[in-house]
């Protein structure tokens, strides 16, 4: 049924103008996404300490408000830095300075955040008021990211293109709604009944939400590799945003597909969501590139998926279509990695949307989020959902994984672990450091090589994404266990040789289910060899070459270095420890159904092999009294 047309612009702008102090000198309202954006020659007037006028109109409108200056005012830039680095402590350590005149926001990048702010913000304070620019500070990682420096280079050169898109973003959330939401449906687009290629369309009359964009890297090749992005319900330019829940492939390696054919809408996600997951496509550019397969998209798509990301915080709620609002919540799975809750209309619907996630602590990360303001329908992962999915205790599993280590290490041997560049590398390096601080592993050197590194690097500059006893240490002590003493960066792949023909050692490379990436060379050398180990610390997707290793293949055909094929024999002791899963087991699946509050009305089971996914669905609703359903990929449920 179609509502009465409002004109939301006008009406907007009519509340916005009655509470303006005329003495504010406001110039123009723009869009910037889902903010509005007032300009004005005497912001200081809007930014009063109790900010009473920003809150009446936040009030009234319901929409985000940001204050910028009038860029007529806003000191020269060079002259705006010196004010910077006058009004900022030296022990703050200021890197940078850089400006991003489209919102007249200048960017300072400190080692010291807390010091760069000051006490109540007296520094960024002072900042504004002389020079009119809006301050904002951020870290600079202990580790230096390419990517990070390359994405900021890019948003900060490319501030007119910037602006374009979110004034496009903004007329698309601020439209004038058509329809009042009365219907909710979801299609599944990839991920039901299988791991990999995750997408999920959420529609109303009103909008059309995409979660999750991925690929399958264990399918044969296109069209099994990406989801079915060509049914009917899916035009590109009726797309309101695409919501990334975490920077696996499986999840956003599809998303550059869409800038290539045509969306020129929002991506949102984490804001080091956003590094990780630009870090992932380019490499899977490069693996494509030199094993000689044709690349779906390339770098200029993922320059236009930066471009038009809008990274958030957890807890910030966010309008991303007219009636659909947004909030991230911490998933526990990998940096950055987010439950995704939709709030749709005012009150009609609520989608918790878990993505890949732990409901347990590990080294890196908190559990889970469970407590949402509201819940109707749950859509949960269920990767690890067969009965016998239940992990050991974490000190069992670390205690497994050193003695494989220690017994491979006494034989002088070597240990190859492929592993994911993000999120269980890094906590393998912490346990290998650990346990040898503690003496409790033989000490060797630990060889890391592929995107482990410049990943570890976001890492650090996101302490506040990662568990309290190691963000504290990051952040209060001083203390980095990310820069081991034990831990050697191979940065050229000429090393590779005297690596493997050199005494002991720990061998952590890309990619985790060795398909591609510097593990296939290191594979290639020590495979043959029975005092050689490798041990697999993540899933293992149907159909890569680690699943089939892990199954028992005795001989892998793969191409060496002069390009022809050839058969190594797998000798090498193949072991597999599952307890480092950033993802939930069958308990924790369960414990965090019966936890989520409130009660959703309905459970939707995904990302999960067909057998898993059925097994979850049906424990849910014998054990909790929830409707539970396993869907396949295309079909289609009204929420409402």
């Amino acid at each position: 049924m179609k509502s009465q047309p409002v004109d939301m612009s006008s009406k907007i702008r009519e509340v916005i103008l009655e509470r303006v102090p005329r003495e504010a000198e406001l110039t123009r309202i723009n869009y910037e996404g889902s903010k509005l954006a007032l300009y004005a020659k005497k912001p200081e007037v809007l930014l009063q300490d109790k900010n009473y006028v920003i809150q009446s109109i936040v009030n009234a409108i319901r929409k985000r408000i940001v204050v910028r200056s009038d860029p007529s005012i806003r000191m020269p830039e060079k002259e705006t830095e010196a004010v910077v680095r006058e009004a900022i402590p030296k022990e703050a350590e200021v890197a940078n300075v850089v400006f991003d005149p489209t919102v007249g926001e200048v960017i300072i990048e400190a080692k010291k955040v807390g010091l760069a702010v000051g006490k109540e913000g007296v520094n960024l304070q002072e900042i504004m008021r002389r020079s009119k620019w809006s301050p904002k500070v951020i870290r600079v990682p202990p580790i230096p990211s390419k990517m990070i420096a390359q994405i900021r280079h890019l948003t900060y050169t490319e501030s007119k293109e910037r602006e374009r898109i979110l004034m496009g973003v903004g007329e698309r959330v601020f439209r004038t709604p058509i329809y009042r939401s009365g219907e909710v449906l979801i299609q599944a687009l990839g991920g039901f009944r299988e791991v990999g290629r995750s997408c999920l369309l959420v529609q109303t009359k009103e909008s059309k939400i995409l979660l999750d964009c991925g690929l399958n890297p264990g399918a044969p090749g296109p069209p099994q590799s990406f989801p079915y992005l060509g049914v009917a319900e899916l035009n590109l330019d009726d797309l309101d945003a695409v919501v990334i829940s975490h920077s696996h492939l499986d999840h956003c390696g599809t998303l550059p597909l869409l800038y290539k054919y045509g969306y020129d809408g929002s991506v949102y996600c984490s804001e080091p969501a956003l590094s990780l997951m630009t870090l992932g496509q380019l490499d899977y550019l490069d693996v494509l590139s030199k094993e000689g397969y044709p690349a779906p998209y390339d770098q200029r798509d993922v320059r236009e998926t930066v471009l038009h990301a809008f990274p958030l915080r957890y807890g910030f709620v966010l309008d991303i279509a007219p009636d659909i609002k947004l909030t991230l919540w911490s998933a526990g799975h990998i940096l950055g990695s987010s439950v995704v809750h939709l709030h749709i209309g005012e009150g009609l619907h609520n989608i918790v949307y878990t993505g890949d996630f732990k409901y347990g602590r590990s080294m890196l990360f908190d559990p889970s989020a469970y407590a949402f303001p509201r819940v109707e329908t749950l859509i949960v992962e269920s990767t690890y959902g067969a009965p016998e999915d239940i992990m050991p205790p974490r000190e069992e599993v670390e205690a497994r994984f050193v003695s494989i280590l220690n017994e491979t290490l006494e034989q002088k041997g070597k240990v190859l672990i492929p592993s994911p560049a993000i999120g269980r590398a890094q906590e393998i390096l912490i346990v290998i450091d650990e346990y040898m601080q503690r003496g409790l592993l033989r000490e060797v050197p630990v060889f890391i090589e592929g995107m482990i590194n410049e990943a570890t690097a976001i890492h650090t500059a996101y302490p506040e994404y990662l568990a309290k006893e190691l963000r504290d240490k990051i952040l209060y002590e001083d203390v980095n266990p990310f820069q081991s003493k034990y831990f050697t960066i191979v940065t050229d792949p000429g090393e590779r040789e005297q690596i493997v023909q050199g005494g002991p050692a720990i061998i952590l490379a890309t990619s985790g289910m060795l398909e591609g990436g510097p593990a296939i060379e290191y594979f290639k050398h020590l495979a043959p060899d029975p005092t050689n180990a490798l041990i697999f610390v993540s899933y293992q997707i149907d159909g890569t070459l680690g699943r089939r290793i892990k199954n028992g293949l005795g001989e892998v055909a793969l191409i060496d270095q002069n390009g022809k094929m050839q058969v190594y024999s797998v000798n090498m002791k193949v072991d597999s420890v599952e307890g480092f899963s950033g993802h939930s087991d069958r308990r924790q699946v369960l414990s965090y159904v019966r936890k989520v509050s409130p009660k959703p009305e309905r459970v939707i089971v995904c990302h999960g092999e067909e057998s898993k996914t059925l097994s979850v669905a049906s424990a849910i609703q014998r054990m909790f009294r929830i409707p539970a359903f396993a869907p396949r990929n295309l079909e289609t449920i009204r929420l409402r």
